[in-house]
Order: C-alpha cells, then sequence, then structure tokens
C-alpha cells in the first residue's frame, strides 16, 4: 500500500545512513570488526555499474587482510538486480574460493531473493535470510546462515 497523498511523489530510496540514492545509483562501503570478518554493503541498483567498486572493495579487504574467512555481502538496501548484478555475486565468490573465505549473502527482501530463486543461484551461496518469516536462526548477522548449496 502506497502511503504518500495524492499527487505527491513517493519517497526516494535512500542507504541505512539516510542518504538519497537516485534510480542509477551504487553505494558500497566496507567494514570489518576483526581480521577474520569484514562485510560489504551494497545500497541501489545491484547492475554492471557496479561491479568496478564492487570488486575494488573485495579485492582491497583480500589485499589488506591476510587472515580473512568470511565477507558478508550486505545487500539489505539494493533496490534493483539484473543478471549482470547476479553474475557479479558469482564473481565476488569466485575471488574469495581458492583464500577459503566465505561469503555469504545477506538479505530482507525479494529484490534479491527472487531474482537468485527464480535463476537457480539461491542454491549456490549461503544465505543469511532476514525476511519477516524466515526461520529465527537466520536472522544471526556473523554466523553461518542457511547453507542452500
Amino acid at each position: 500500500m502506497d502511503d504518500t497523498a495524492p499527487g505527491t511523489a513517493a519517497p526516494s530510496p535512500e542507504t541505512a545512513d539516510g542518504t538519497p540514492l537516485s534510480e542509477a545509483d551504487v553505494h558500497v562501503t566496507t567494514a570489518q570488526p576483526d581480521e577474520s570478518r569484514a562485510q560489504i554493503r551494497v545500497a541501489g541498483e545491484l547492475t554492471e555499474d557496479s561491479r568496478r567498486p564492487l570488486i575494488r572493495a573485495m579485492t582491497d579487504l583480500m589485499l589488506n587482510s591476510p587472515g580473512l574467512e568470511r565477507v558478508e555481502l550486505e545487500l539489505c538496501d539494493v533496490t534493483f538486480m539484473n543478471s549482470a548484478g547476479m553474475s557479479i555475486l558469482v564473481q565476488l565468490e569466485r575471488m574469495a574460493e581458492p583464500r577459503g573465505i566465505q561469503v555469504p549473502l545477506v538479505l530482507d527482501s525479494g529484490t534479491v531473493a527472487r531474482p537468485l530463486q527464480v535463476s537457480g543461484l539461491w542454491r549456490r551461496f549461503t544465505i543469511i535470510d532476514r525476511r519477516e518469516g524466515s526461520p529465527p536462526t537466520t536472522h544471526e548477522g556473523m554466523n553461518p546462515g542457511t547453507d542452500h548449496r
């Protein structure tokens, strides 16, 4: 249901910190609570334009943290994902795999979940599913999620 008044525009999507996003923007940030864990947060559209900043973020984390064991891809603020976006997720996982780095996907809506399910890629990734109605054990951040391999 739309909560906007007739004749007014819907509020533009924004990142978790309240920064507004235009439709074609992508915003990538990283966090590293310790040497073995990190998070890459993506906000906006996960399309071909996202490839370079995401690959750069993963490369920087891998080069600067030799003890890295897990990089969570936080996709809760993704507003759109196409096949190029799915390809980027596979590429990030392939980059990490030879070093034994786990790359779970964190999501809370169908924006990312549905394309992954329809394409069959859902089974390729470890998913931390924070959607309403998902099993409580998958809500734990930085803990293993549901393995769909």
